[in-house]
């Protein structure tokens, strides 16, 4: 796997610029996160070297001094929204936030519920925080949020909110995704301390998009991409250049709200300290990327990856066309066509056809492209997993690692006593069978030991693949994608 991030110096000056905030604002500020602070798996992928706890091990050093506001939207409660990534609800991920970030030395003070309107869904996970001894608050609805500055800013307004009680100067605001209303919280924050004779800051900590980086560069349109469901867009930074005359990238939600912050700045302070919604940003990932055309090719990957399962979620009935629709927009302003550039794609579909076979390829870190397809005993991920670490290990494509009379068993176990109706062993199931092989089969365990070497290599599947594929896929760190094609042959 090629590193385009250094990743020791994001963490350095990352940590400096953080502090340097937090001196600015003295005893008390917000600092809003975007994205995620220990699991950022969307940022190691399209900057490679990045790892996905590199937040976390630098605000470690400041945990003495921090606390965790973890906020839920009562919208995304209400319609059990799910966390492709980690495919558990928005609720169900706010215990496990709370309990990961207990178990890193992290104060976890209260969770915030917003956007709410007296959802029954909601008032039911409030109950159930406050069961379990978790301090929990609402923030409402404010209608014409976030153009209607003179509501927003008043008793009926930010007013109306529950006052979060925070105990320490820096006061981390997180969430299971985008959109939750993190910065509401915060600005709802500052307009609740002034009333209690508190002046208390805010900053925003957001890896994406870039502010550094070009408008269309592939980092930035990925995130674009993988944001397409809330229909983010970037922009240039019209603030940021009027006041410095410069080019800055930022998104449109935090370009909306910046006369809002802008109004409440100039009521506790008398001025804005920030002439732009760049300059509320800590963000230093752009000034370390090394390599940019690995960023590039990794990112145009992701947007791949994003339109893919686009069109896997459209055939489920999970999306709708708009969403498949932003993401084919965002491929053509990347210049992108998936089948020419992601060579898995051509590969798996012309073995296809010649096969008659739903078929699969993955791209070796060498540039080889290996396929397999489906067959009576092995679905075309369990197959391409045995055939690719064939081809690492040296061992010869006709050897048969896991033989039949093994195989047939384990399918006679899933369909007589499991209920299955596809008899075909999957990749975990592949896997575990090599594992016992290995124990007496060197050439089992020459082929398991090439695991790690799959990590960072991408692969495509004619058919749509079952969940357990996809999970050992995502551990396994192989970037997959799908035609949206759900019928087995």
């Amino acid at each position: 796997m090629k590193y385009g991030f250094d990743n020791e110096k994001y963490l350095k000056i990352q940590s400096e610029h953080i502090k340097e905030r937090i001196a600015k604002f003295g005893n008390k500020l917000y600092l809003e996160l975007g994205g995620k602070l220990f699991d950022d798996h969307h940022a190691s992928r399209v900057l490679p070297g990045f790892r996905p706890d590199s937040k976390l091990c630098m605000l470690s050093q400041l945990a003495d001094h921090a606390e965790i506001v973890i906020v839920i939207s009562a919208l995304d409660i209400e319609k059990n929204k799910v966390r492709n990534d980690l495919g558990i609800t928005y609720d169900e991920d706010v215990l496990r936030l709370r309990t990961e970030f207990g178990n890193r030395g992290f104060l976890v003070g209260s969770v915030v519920i917003t956007h709410y309107n007296g959802q029954s869904s909601a008032d039911a996970f409030r109950r159930r925080l406050e069961r379990i001894g978790i301090t929990t608050y609402c923030h409402y609805t404010i209608e014409g949020y976030p153009t209607n500055v003179a509501l927003i800013d008043s008793e009926e307004g930010f007013g109306r909110n529950d006052y979060v009680e925070t105990t320490r100067p820096l006061v981390i605001v997180t969430a299971p995704g985008p959109g939750s209303g993190k910065m509401a919280v915060c600005l709802s924050q500052l307009y609740n301390e002034h009333k209690r004779g508190i002046n208390a800051g805010y900053a925003k900590f957001e890896t994406f998009p870039v502010w550094s980086l070009p408008l269309k560069h592939p980092v930035n349109i990925a995130y674009e991409a993988a944001t397409a469901d809330l229909n983010d867009v970037n922009m240039i930074d019209p603030f940021h250049l009027e006041a410095y005359g410069k080019i800055a990238i930022n998104y449109n939600r935090d370009i909306e709200i910046f006369p809002v912050l802008n109004a409440l700045f100039e009521g506790i302070y008398g001025e804005n300290p920030y002439k732009s919604p760049t300059d509320m940003g800590v963000n230093m990932v752009g000034f370390c990327i090394n390599d940019d055309e690995v960023c590039r090719h990794a990112s145009n990957n992701e947007i791949i990856r994003r339109y893919y399962t686009a069109l896997n979620k459209l055939a489920l009935g999970a999306c709708n066309d708009a969403e498949v629709g932003k993401i084919a927009l965002l491929l053509n302003q990347a210049k992108i066509d998936p089948a020419t550039y992601r060579r898995p794609i051509a590969a798996a579909k012309e073995r296809a056809v010649r096969s008659g076979h739903h078929c699969s390829a993955i791209e070796l870190a060498d540039g080889t492209i290996i396929t397999a397809e489906s067959s009576e005993l092995l679905g075309p991920s369990a197959a391409l997993i045995l055939n690719a670490t064939k081809h690492l290990a040296g061992i010869d494509h006709s050897v048969k690692l896991i033989p039949q009379h093994m195989i047939e068993p384990i399918q006679h176990t899933k369909i007589e006593y499991l209920r299955s109706r596809n008899p075909r062993l999957h990749t975990d199931e592949v896997l575990v069978a090599l594992s016992l092989l290995s124990a007496h089969d060197p050439l089992c365990r020459r082929a398991l030991e090439k695991l790690p070497e799959l990590r960072g290599c991408e692969a495509h599947s004619t058919v749509m693949l079952g969940e357990v594929d996809h999970k050992i896929f995502k551990k396994l760190g192989v970037g997959l994608t799908c035609d949206p094609i759900k019928k087995k042959l």
